[in-house]
């Protein structure tokens, strides 16, 4: 932690800087856990992967995140933002290296299954500390009328960086080979620490709750809102039952997104017959569908206070949607590959309503949390998440062999109508009405 006088020059214009280093660190590891799944396809021939090897080679990934979230997230919180993210990015950026240049298939020689999947489970295990390190970067900066909006922008890295990586790895993985795919996602994770190191820095001061206080001469951004009200900083999140029922919704909220972005390529190749640019397309544009949906989304909440029932509505949006997906492919019969059109856009559609919720979500957990212990929270949400990025590979293949995709896409409509009940409740009229009035106190 800086001083006073150190920090006061920075005042509150500093913000956006570290928000650009949140939002360019969550897109270079969003581009390795969201990119190596839109090479499936190739992954498949590459690597000479059954669809069984295929998802448990994806799953890697998550299980690997899952794991390591939470240890990072109680990290973050004892060592701060900035050495957290640092030593995430580098050690992120070798595990890449050592993808390139040791488990990538050339020539005669393939790298087997367990070797890739071992590979791909180290970079989960290390970018795992990304995401609660910029997080808590983020709500550190901003005050509660900003968070929506802040923590939705650097959400919004997440598809971004995906929606990039769809556009380029399949072209690099499949003309230059898989070396060069992993070699670019690690240049980006060492390029985001050398932004890290130049400009993530702790604000001037935060008080026993959480709260920032600005600089001096700093325009305040402190804006309570009425969706909640931070616990003592005593309080562990883990104990927080309003905290877990937050994680434990997005988990589940998660499947069909998961299911998009691991077997979405595989759906429109195998089924659709869709080609190579049309699949590229698609994937882009649900990662930009939902990088704009987030943004809205996090602007939206922040101006009416709703965030728990927007996360509702999201649940039930999504499971509608990917019902009728399930219904559109088991009503296809022969003639599926003629509605490729069609099942593009609703996997888009369905990928960005799955997804539009993020920001929010997190936005709540680090709320519910406040800012001193905003590491941990934002671990727990994305524990449950990442613990569907290894469950849902795993379980889509066999879900194949026994109802096809339309069983597929009926579990994943399933699963968000299952979130549903598990997220939170909006807080009634009358409580909002009396935290506004404290608020104006």
């Amino acid at each position: 932690m800086e001083n006073g006088s150190t920090t006061a020059p920075r005042g509150a214009k500093h913000r956006w800087k570290v928000l650009g280093v949140g939002f360019a660190a969550n897109a270079s590891f969003s581009a390795a856990f969201s990119g190596i799944p839109t090479t499936a396809v190739f992954l498949r021939s590459g690597y000479h992967l059954g669809n069984d090897g295929l998802g448990l080679v994806l799953g890697m990934l998550g299980l690997g995140i899952a794991v390591s979230e939470l240890p990072w997230g109680l990290l973050t919180d004892r060592w701060g933002d900035r050495r957290v993210l640092l030593l995430g990015l580098l050690a992120t950026a070798g595990a890449l290296a050592g993808l390139a240049l040791f488990v990538s298939p050339g020539g005669a020689h393939v790298p087997g299954v367990r070797l890739l999947a071992l590979g791909l489970l180290l970079v989960g295990l290390l970018g795992g500390s990304v995401n609660g390190s910029s997080g808590r970067a983020v709500m550190a900066w901003f005050g509660e009328g900003e968070r929506g909006l802040a923590m939705s922008i650097r959400q919004t890295a997440v598809p971004a960086g995906g929606g990039l990586s769809a556009l380029v790895l399949p072209v690099l993985a499949s003309r230059a080979g898989f070396a060069s795919a992993y070699a670019v996602l690690a240049l980006a994770c060492a390029m985001t620490a050398l932004f890290a190191w130049r400009w993530l820095h702790e604000p001037a001061r935060a008080d026993d709750a959480g709260t920032v206080q600005p600089a001096p001469g700093a325009r305040s951004t402190l804006q309570p809102g009425p969706t909640a009200k931070a616990p003592a900083a005593t309080v562990s999140p883990l104990r927080e039952l309003r905290i877990w029922r937050v994680a434990l919704g997005a988990g589940a909220l998660c499947v069909p997104q998961i299911a998009v972005i691991t077997f979405g390529t595989v759906f429109l190749h195998d089924f659709s017959r869709a080609g190579v640019l049309a699949i590229s397309a698609t994937m882009a544009a649900v990662q930009t569908g939902a990088a704009i949906a987030r943004v809205c989304s996090g602007a939206w909440t922040d101006r009416r206070g709703n965030r728990r029932a927007y996360m509702r509505a999201c649940s039930l949006l999504t499971a509608v949607l990917f019902a009728s997906l399930a219904l559109a492919t088991g009503l296809a019969g022969m003639h599926h590959a003629a509605r490729a059109g069609l099942f593009a856009v609703v996997i888009v559609l369905g990928g960005v309503s799955a997804s539009a919720w993020h920001g929010v979500a997190f936005t709540e957990l680090a709320t519910l949390a406040g800012t001193n212990r905003a590491g941990t929270a934002l671990a727990m949400g994305n524990t449950c998440v990442f613990l569907t990025l290894f469950v849902t590979p795993l379980a889509i293949p066999a879900l194949l062999s026994v109802g096809g995709w339309p069983l597929v896409w009926t579990v994943a409509s399933a699963c968000a109508l299952i979130a549903l009940p598990v997220l939170p409740r909006a807080a009634s009229t009358r409580a909002m009405r009396t935290a506004r009035a404290c608020d104006a106190a």
